[in-house]
């Protein structure tokens, strides 16, 4: 799993018809203190995130293990919006 940050949304209005009624998100990728990684990716949102939350992305053959992807040709899903991010005796994030 990666830490990520939806940044924008991605419309696609022809697609596998196995994608139908998904939604796409732009996730970059961020280190626990925030900064940006330099990464992007378009990810499926299993979880209804928005724009400007921070989210777990888990991508390869593990983002078709969930009830929204399995069976579809998904290579990356959002499957939780973070609510705090703890390590090393300090709070890197928190959303509220």
């Amino acid at each position: 799993m990666q830490i990520g940050k939806i940044i924008g949304t991605a419309v696609s209005t022809k697609k596998d018809e196995k994608l139908e009624g998904l939604r796409f998100q732009i996730v970059e990728y961020i280190e626990p203190s925030g900064e940006s990684t330099g990464n992007h990716v378009i990810a499926v949102d299993s979880v209804g995130a928005g724009v400007g939350e921070v989210v777990l992305v888990a991508c390869g053959s593990s983002a078709r293990l969930t009830h929204t992807s399995k069976d579809k040709p998904v290579d990356a899903i959002i499957m939780a919006i973070v609510d705090s991010l703890e390590g090393e005796g300090k709070t890197y994030y928190q959303s509220y």
